[in-house]
């Protein structure tokens, strides 16, 4: 595993972290909806351009009618048009090779279809449905994936997942943990044997050319959570199995007291690998994006 660390954009937080976040690892961050998670995400994605030479990719996994505002937030901060990429395109497996440079920064996965997202809460046909969206769109998302690692994205940003009681149930965490394990953590020859499938021979060669160290590849995972406290996120038991408990490092987000206001406090709750301070601090929101240190 590399140890150069990937920054966070944010230099605070990259001190609280040690120098940032370890390569090759999985980073969950959980709050609840509104307290700055997609904009850290963007910022980190952007210091991709300054760390590896190219900007990181957002895969969006939200299934409900809010939108994240990623292309919003991009813009307003870095000038950055972030390029979408159709989910239900049809792949040119003949000319995938010569178009990775041209590839997007953000799939979303999901039709915006104002429907929860866990086994329990879909009758029979509904569970179908969404398992056959899944499949049709797999190719897409492995080629998304696996198409701007050769190009030079190492980050991901998946964004979008919301709070479940249980997580086996979960049609995000599912799809979740088939990219990580398949597609992020897996050999790229076989992530490209996976995608050309019969193709594979005729492109050998240009797999052999695109390869690329998936021990650089990090992810960060933006997890919408029950709890708006930061206290309460901190105290909450993490459960074997728990998309919390997989990840190598695990940042909290949420709103804090101070006297009789509220505001928004940060907290590394583990950084395996690492040393990371161990102190709430608090942060904010404005035009540059999330900074660190009481509002003005």
């Amino acid at each position: 595993m590399s140890q150069t660390r990937h920054s966070t954009g944010i230099p605070e937080l990259d001190n609280m972290l040690g120098g940032g976040l370890i390569p090759g690892t999985l980073t969950l961050v959980a709050g609840s909806t509104g307290i700055g998670k997609t904009q850290l995400g963007i910022q980190y994605n952007n210091a991709g351009m300054a760390g590896e030479g190219r900007r990181g990719i957002i895969f969006d996994m939200a299934s409900r009618g809010d939108s994240q505002s990623h292309a919003e937030y991009a813009k307003s901060l870095f000038d950055w048009d972030i390029k979408p990429v159709a989910a239900e395109a049809k792949i040119d497996l003949d000319t995938f090779f010569d178009t990775v440079s041209e590839i997007g920064d953000y799939l979303h996965v999901f039709d915006y279809q104002g429907r929860r997202v866990t086994r329990q809460d879909l009758d029979w046909d509904d569970w179908h449905d969404w398992n056959a969206q899944l499949n049709a769109r797999l190719q897409n998302t492995i080629a998304f994936l696996y198409g701007s690692f050769i190009a030079g994205s190492r980050r991901v940003v998946v964004d979008g997942l919301e709070p479940v009681d249980r997580a086996h149930d979960s049609v995000q965490l599912n799809m979740f943990e088939y990219i990580y394990h398949q597609v992020l953590r897996k050999d790229p020859e076989w992530v490209a044997r996976d995608l050309l499938r019969e193709k594979y021979r005729t492109h050998a060669e240009k797999v052999t050319a695109g390869a690329y160290d998936n021990a650089d590849v990090s992810c960060l995972m933006l997890y919408t959570s029950h709890e708006t406290m930061l206290d309460d996120l901190i105290e909450r038991p993490i459960a074997e199995g728990d998309a919390l408990s997989n990840a190598n490092t695990l940042i909290y987000m949420g709103k804090i007291r101070d006297g009789n206001k509220i505001g928004r406090g940060i907290y590394i709750a583990k950084h395996r690998g690492s040393a990371c301070a161990e102190e709430i601090v608090p942060y904010r929101i404005d035009d540059d994006g999330l900074q660190f240190g009481q509002l003005r």
